[in-house]
């Protein structure tokens, strides 16, 4: 699926931006963007507020959510008591929180925790708009903060509560559109442990500008959204690709092409189904994890 992005103008090579109204903090929220189009982030501290839905012997379900100064971003927390390793998933577009019940409980009972982030603009429970590029560079070259930018600091501070939380590796995950921003926040940060892409490819939004003569800072910032510009950074972390040969919505093709950028260790397989993340996906996953955590149902 590709992206298509006419826009004009130029905004400056380095673009630093803070929140108005930060609260006390080390840093300065603010991002960065080099000449290869790395993107770079300073987070704005968020605060939380936890609902427990459900708990019993198996695990416990829970509404998180992240208050941060841009607006609030809502997240679900299934745990076992002392869960070995914590998938973090950014899901694709139209998925639900219910159809994640049963894998909630079947990664809990093979002692890993399931987060659920609902991430900007999806149209679920967070506000935010869909992926608009050309309102996004907008913002670049106003040196305001794009809504893609917020996203992966949302990511990346859900990461870090988890981290704190239970002090076990925490794998950014992601199923079609989802795979992408996951691929994104685990190259721009480093304490994910690694990643899991699945039914995913690159947006296509840096070849669209290319073709139309985008060059400077349109390039650049088109380059920044790409899931392969983070995916070489990723190593020495794992990287675990899932794409079914028939896909209908991304094509195969396009998810070999994504993974072809990732260094070693890197594994791509197969499935079972059409688009997204599947049982048979679940069973893979959690059976390599078993050879790294020695826990298996």
């Amino acid at each position: 699926m590709r992206v298509p992005f006419i826009a004009a103008g130029l905004a400056c090579l380095v673009v630093l931006a803070a929140f108005a109204g930060c609260t006390s903090s080390t840093a300065t929220p603010s991002y960065s963007v080099d000449n290869n189009g790395v993107l770079s982030v300073t987070c704005a501290p968020v605060t939380t507020n936890e609902t427990v839905l459900f708990s019993n012997q198996t695990y416990t379900e829970s509404k998180i959510i992240l208050h941060t100064q841009t607006g609030d971003v809502v997240t679900y927390l299934s745990t076992p008591a002392h869960p070995k390793a914590v998938m973090l998933y950014l899901p694709g577009a139209g998925e639900k929180i219910s159809g994640h019940a049963e894998r909630m409980v079947t990664y809990a009972e093979a002692g890993y925790a399931f987060m659920f982030l609902d991430y900007r603009g999806r149209g679920g429970e967070t506000t935010g708009y869909p992926l608009n590029p050309q309102t996004d560079y907008t913002l670049f070259e106003n040196k305001e903060w794009p809504e893609y930018y917020l996203t992966i600091c949302d990511i990346s501070s859900a990461q870090a509560m988890l981290t704190a939380r239970f002090g076990v590796p925490i794998y950014a995950v992601g199923g079609s559109n989802g795979g992408r921003y996951a691929a994104v926040a685990a190259g721009v940060d480093k304490n994910f442990a690694g990643y899991v892409g699945i039914s995913t490819s690159d947006w296509g939004i840096r070849d669209s500008v290319a073709e139309q003569g985008g060059t400077g800072d349109i390039l650049r910032f088109a380059t920044s959204l790409e899931p392969s510009t983070y995916l070489p950074t990723i190593s020495p972390r794992p990287v675990w690709m899932f794409h079914n040969a028939t896909d209908p919505i991304i094509p195969f093709a396009q998810g070999k092409s994504l993974f072809a950028t990732a260094n070693e260790p890197k594994t791509f397989t197969e499935f079972n189904g059409d688009h997204g993340i599947n049982p048979d996906v679940d069973a893979r996953l959690i059976a390599l994890w078993a050879q790294i955590y020695g826990t298996q149902t």
